[in-house]
């Protein structure tokens, strides 16, 4: 039996109801993700439902990607990304291995491809 435990994120941030200072999509505190490091970063609701998961070589880019790109699986969905929780794990291998489990454990919304749970 393999036993996986999902890592601690290393940044959460919040979104602003009303950001006083400048922000991207909502959080003042984007700049907070690491830029040129690797890992996977978990998308929630304001009722801490966990909408998305995914992973990437380089965290702040690919997150911003799904904020602005009109392909991404959230995109009809943004609005609803109330928390970012981001964890820096650098091996690809083991990206892989947390996001599909986290996917699959937490039963994530909006999450289409790596899907064992329906």
């Amino acid at each position: 039996m393999i036993i996986v435990t999902i890592p601690t994120p290393n940044v959460t941030i919040t979104k602003q109801e009303n950001p006083q200072e400048s922000h991207i999509y909502g959080f003042t505190e984007f700049h907070l993700i690491p830029r040129d490091v690797g890992g996977i970063f978990m998308f929630y609701n304001k009722d801490e439902e966990l909408l998305f998961v995914g992973k990437a070589r380089k965290l702040r880019p690919r997150i911003k990607k799904h904020f602005e790109d009109s392909v991404s699986v959230i995109k009809a969905h943004r609005d609803e990304v109330a928390k970012i929780e981001v964890c820096v794990i650098e091996n690809p291998v083991y990206r892989e291995i947390y996001e599909t489990f986290i996917i699959n454990d937490r039963k994530a919304k909006y999450n289409e491809d790596k899907v064992f749970f329906r």
